[in-house]
């Protein structure tokens, strides 16, 4: 079958398309035809080696497919079901080894293709605004990147459990996307000084709690956007790693709480895991979550989605089609 493997550690164009050996359906795991496999810059991190990988590899930790075969032991699934996962390297290729125990049942009549954005960016957004920071009514959270993929999603789940959000962007059809998503007010960060407009919307108080996963580019700023006693949820690092910190330095700044968590321990059993995909998937399939596709490329052109994800030339979720 034909996957993407990595060989050694680089760029997009150490994304190579190749032949491999189809996987089997072993002991306690599903055999599945891949639909879609989503495009998340945790791949990147994995591709360039900021995250330690063995070689080679394939890729893609996230997708969408139809049950081809089923391994001893797994009960609860059957030959033709559609099932969505996260957390299960290996999907960008025509075929997955999916560990049972991280696939979840798609409602019958969902797009596979849609399930399979939601999975990683729409259970992310939900634990960091249910567990990590739940999010009440009344509060105002700062987003950045509010018109990515998990962006779009929290402005979404934000408002809609009546707090306030502020999403910074780059352009001014990323401002519309977050607006449209629920963003109260949007920062073009490319223009203003987003840490002078935070405390300017909040009359110099602050925010409760900051989404950042951007990293390196935003982390001091983050930090000063804070109230006093407020937190920040540094979940990923697309502009690099944040700096090293004084742990002092959250006592200066107001006896601030910062976290760098990841979605992994926040799925730990599949009591949660289903719980938050269930939210996820369900939201989707009624309605009260839109799920923005940015572009869809053939698996073959997996080089050229990194590329454009790295670049910031997209809005929403990118996939890749077996």
């Amino acid at each position: 079958m034909k996957a993407i493997v990595i060989h050694t550690h680089g760029g997009p164009d150490v994304l190579k398309f190749e032949d491999i050996q189809e996987p089997t359906a072993g002991p306690g795991k599903l055999l599945v035809h891949v639909a879609a496999a989503g495009v998340n810059f945790i791949d990147t991190y994995q591709r360039e080696g900021l995250y330690e990988m063995p070689l080679p590899f394939t890729p893609g930790l996230e997708g969408s497919g139809t049950v081809a075969a089923i391994g001893e032991g797994v009960t609860g699934f059957a030959v033709g079901d559609g099932v969505a996962w996260a957390g299960n390297l290996g999907s960008y290729a025509e075929k997955v080894a999916l560990a049972a125990d991280k696939a979840v049942l798609v409602p019958a009549g969902a797009d596979l293709t849609i399930s399979a954005q939601a999975m990683l960016q729409g259970m992310t957004a939900h634990y960091l605004v249910t567990s990590l920071f739940e999010i009440k009514p009344g509060q105002t959270a700062l987003v950045h990147a509010a018109a990515g993929g998990v962006g779009l999603l929290l402005c979404q789940m934000i408002s809609t459990r009546g707090a306030t959000v502020i999403g910074t962007v780059s352009t001014e059809a990323k401002a519309q996307a977050a607006l449209a998503a629920g963003a109260s007010h949007v920062i073009r960060y490319d223009q203003e000084d987003f840490v002078a407009k935070v405390r300017d919307l909040t009359e110099g108080v602050g925010v409760d709690v900051v989404y950042d996963g951007v990293g390196s580019a935003t982390f001091e700023g983050s930090m000063r956007s804070l109230k006093i006693r407020g937190m920040l949820a540094l979940f990923g690092q697309s502009s690099g790693p944040a700096g090293p910190i004084n742990p002092q330095t959250l006592n200066q700044m107001g006896s601030l709480f910062l976290t760098r968590p990841t979605l992994a321990h926040y799925t730990q059993t599949p009591e949660e895991l289903q719980w938050r995909a269930g939210e996820v998937l369900g939201g989707l399939a009624n309605g009260t979550l839109n799920f923005a596709l940015s572009g869809s490329y053939p698996l073959a052109d997996a080089a050229q989605a990194h590329r454009d994800l790295e670049g910031r030339k997209t809005s929403g979720k990118l996939v890749l089609i077996p």
